[in-house]
């Protein structure tokens, strides 16, 4: 990987920085209005892993199905994401990024629909199927449309808005369970399952109002819709212009090309792609994919999809036996859980991401640890022991708590923004796989787990893990904040050594202002000056 470019700061020439005004602009509506309807995909995902948690119950009264069967049943979905995931990038290379979140909302209809009419187990597990495709298309393709689309002021912001709305699925599953567990438990599971076809109608809809990705529209050489859709998502022209700038320069477009449309070598829409990704990376890219997948397997490993499918039975185990209050628990949990990541949302371009990123899994360490703990005394002990129960729901709420204010949403933020452009879909298509199979075996030996190294075990298990993830993060993962999308390769490549670099490129544009005036009036050209090739 090459360093940095060294090319010496030259009056008249302007990186992003110079076009932040002095006053931060009102984030862009337009922009705010794209980033939500892309992630409504997302409610998919979190109505099945809410809706499941309370689901399962019922099902296993109805339809007479063992512990193990369950666990599957409810888990499986994860593993079933991966054709959705693995196929969903070169379909959004192929047909656009827009359409892909058509694909995924209609694929998840039909799956929906077979799970709230299964009459068995095998059709249930069919259901599953369909509805885990759909959701490994929504996973994939809401945060790369999202970050494509964001201007880089407001692209954490954005870009967690998946995270967001997984939140807000999860709490509207929360609610259906309590909703629908009144009626007969025959009717009951299958309304609970089949009620989530109606996001995917209203997704479909909202699809019809959003803009193409301006990076994919680059991508197919057309220059002119691109930079129309760039001036509307953008905070300012000058910044639109440099958007504009670094996608062809990415693409490899010269720069003096004003035509609307262009004629673009094709690459078999990802050919190539995937050798330099797994077979002949460069230091940059291997970095850049550790880190990708990193992230997403770590989310998932530190046992969250455990805690929110499974929350029902670890408040059993604390001593809470009545339906109604397992349910009300769990609705608690969802509700803790969707408040702290709309904070979250709010601080990703404050704070930053590492900030957050390590704040959030030190804290995952220590409520994982508490709970453990009082579990293991609850266990152990023959009479109730109330302060351990307390302080068992404590550390519950605390987990989703610590889970929703960094490692949730910067999941997405981070492995969407770090790819290059050339490489983002399938780069993404490949963290949302390992995000998935991660959940997956999680969420399909939880049950086993607990039995053969009890529940307490289980949770100090995953305080490990999270541990690991603190170490892991503190040493490989750069800052991210503020850095356009094709400026970031330069701070990947080294491992360790990345601080050296984001030195350089702060002492860079540093030089650049310096040239330029603290006002930042120029009436030079644009350059994109950080931005090196891999």
């Amino acid at each position: 990987m090459a360093g940095l470019s060294t090319q010496p700061a030259v009056a008249n020439i302007k990186t992003l920085a110079d076009f932040e005004p002095a006053n931060k602009p009102k984030r862009n509506k337009y922009a705010f209005a794209c980033a939500i309807l892309a992630s409504l995909t997302s409610i998919l995902l979190g109505y099945d892993i809410g809706v499941m948690s309370g689901a399962i119950i019922y099902i296993q009264k109805d339809l007479k199905i063992s512990d193990v069967q369950a666990e599957i049943v409810t888990g499986i979905l994860n593993l079933y994401c991966l054709v959705g995931s693995c196929a969903a990038g070169r379909t959004s290379d192929w047909i656009g990024r827009r359409y892909t979140i058509i694909v995924a909302g209609a694929i998840f209809f039909v799956g929906a629909l077979l799970m709230g009419f299964a009459t068995n187990y095998a059709f249930l597990m069919v259901g599953r199927f369909v509805a885990g495709i759909g959701v490994g298309f929504a996973l994939m393709i809401a945060p790369v449309y999202t970050a494509e689309v964001s201007p880089a002021s407001s692209r954490g912001f954005l870009t967690s808005f998946p995270e967001v709305f997984i939140n807000g699925g999860i709490l509207l599953g929360y609610v259906s369970n309590y909703a629908f567990s009144k009626l007969r438990t025959d009717l009951g599971w299958r309304l609970m399952l089949g009620v989530g076809a109606i996001p995917s109608v209203f997704l479909a809809v909202g699809v019809l109002a959003m803009p193409e990705s301006p990076r994919w529209l680059v991508m197919q050489g057309r220059l002119g819709e691109a930079k129309k859709v760039l001036d509307k998502t953008s905070d300012t022209i000058e910044e639109a212009e440099l958007r504009l700038s670094d996608i062809k320069q990415a693409a490899g477009i010269p720069q003096d090309c004003t035509d609307d449309v262009v004629q673009i070598q094709k690459q078999s829409h990802g050919e190539g792609v995937w050798k330099e990704l797994l077979l002949y990376p460069t230091p940059a890219v291997r970095h850049v994919l550790i880190c990708g997948i990193g992230i997403h397997f770590f989310q998932q490993a530190s046992g969250i999809d455990a805690v929110v499918l499974y929350s029902p039975r670890i408040f059993e185990k604390v001593g809470i036996t009545s339906s109604d209050q397992k349910l009300l628990a769990t609705v608690a949990v969802g509700f803790v859980k969707t408040i702290f990541i709309l904070v979250a949302t709010f601080l990703l371009d404050r704070i930053g991401r590492r900030p957050l990123l390590l704040s959030s899994i030190i804290g995952m360490v220590a409520s994982l640890t508490t709970l453990g703990f009082s579990l293991t005394v609850i266990s152990h002990s023959d009479k109730k022991v109330t302060w351990a129960i307390g302080l068992c729901i404590t550390m519950v709420l605390a987990y989703v708590a610590m889970f929703s204010i960094g490692m949730g949403p910067i999941t997405w933020v981070y492995s969407s923004e770090i790819f290059p452009l050339r490489l983002r879909a399938q780069g993404a298509s490949i963290g949302v796989a390992v995000n998935r199979v991660t959940s997956g075996v999680i969420s399909m030996s939880f049950i086993s787990l607990y039995n053969a190294i009890s529940i307490g075990g289980v949770f100090f298990l995953f305080a490990g893990i999270s541990t690991a993830a603190t170490l892991f993060f503190y040493t490989c993962y750069p800052e991210t904040q503020g850095k356009t999308l094709e400026e970031m390769e330069g701070l990947f490549g080294k491992f360790i050594g990345w601080r050296k670099e984001a030195r350089k490129l702060e002492e860079m544009k540093k030089k650049t202002k310096d040239v330029n005036g603290d006002d930042g009036t120029s009436n030079g050209q644009i350059q994109l000056g950080n931005t090196v090739t891999m």
